[in-house]
């Protein structure tokens, strides 16, 4: 006979592994319905985000809530939302753009024209901040930004350039910190409770609609952007992506992670040379085909 910590063991084994099962099902199902790609997503961050849905629904497993996501539409919006990586802010770690500067744009300053991809821009804070930036270096008009994402939601406040103002004080501080050379408050105009971007930073910026996971090269660019996304994918994802971005990238090219991602251990190490190890900016080598 099996002794009562042995029994609970089990169960808790069990309890664990339906809910995984659970949790690649309603992967597939979303991908066989939809077309979003969530497979290779981070377990951690699904599992979170999935959870915290469950509450709120007061569903008892992820198999109820998957029966809503096949037959309703809108639920799956919701689910869509809950899945999306939306953490970001105006000149996040502001060392960064101190290190681009630095280190980026004198040979960004050697292009007659300049193409940049940046690669889930969520609601757009970062595009923005590199707008800005570029602005300052005498670059932003011989530039032309594609900034992507697959929530189209996140993409329409991007467009627009309206945020809360109760942010702004934060962004300004990241910006002074981010080696700005002005003040952040000659960007944007302030009223109701919102500050809006001005439009002149969004004049050479197209936002369009692009899944890393699903899709194919975008452009061929000078530099991506795409900073503190692949955190949230699995070895094989990161690869996938990484090798969209090679192949979207002119020959010394450069490639911007952000500081917990890196090239370490993936199949393209070998290709880039690495202007920034701790800021994570990579320089793409000119490799002669054999």
């Amino acid at each position: 006979m099996l002794s009562d910590k042995t029994n609970n063991t089990k169960e808790n084994q069990e309890a664990i592994d339906t809910s995984d099962i659970e949790l690649n099902l309603l992967l597939q199902a979303i991908f066989m319905k939809y077309g979003y790609d969530f497979r290779n997503y981070s377990k951690a961050h699904l599992k979170r985000r999935i959870n915290q849905r469950l509450q709120l629904n007061d569903y008892n497993t992820i198999s109820e809530l998957q029966n809503k996501v096949l037959w309703d539409k809108t639920f799956f919006r919701t689910i869509l939302q809950d899945l999306s990586i939306n953490v970001t802010e105006m000149f996040r770690d502001p060392d960064f753009y101190l290190a681009f500067r630095k280190k980026v744009v004198s040979d960004l300053k050697t292009y007659a024209r300049l193409k940049v991809w940046h690669a889930g821009c969520s609601t757009g804070e970062e595009v923005y901040s590199l707008a800005i930036l570029l602005q300052e270096e005498g670059l932003l008009q011989r530039t032309q930004i594609y900034a992507t994402d697959f929530n189209k939601n996140v993409l329409e406040t991007a467009k627009q350039g309206i945020y809360p103002k109760k942010e702004i004080e934060l962004y300004a501080k990241n910006y002074l910190e981010a080696g700005g050379k002005t003040k952040l408050s000659d960007y944007y105009t302030s009223k109701y409770g919102s500050v809006l971007f001005d439009k002149s930073l969004s004049k050479n910026i197209v936002f369009a609609d692009h899944n890393l996971v699903t899709d194919g090269v975008f452009a061929e660019v000078n530099l991506i952007f795409c900073r503190n996304v692949l955190i949230y994918f699995d070895k094989f994802l990161q690869n996938k992506v990484l090798k969209l971005f090679n192949e979207s990238l002119t020959k010394r090219g450069i490639l911007c992670l952000g500081t917990k991602e890196s090239l370490r251990f993936t199949d393209f190490e070998n290709n880039y040379s690495m202007l920034d190890k701790k800021m994570r900016i990579y320089k793409k080598l000119q490799i002669t085909e054999k």
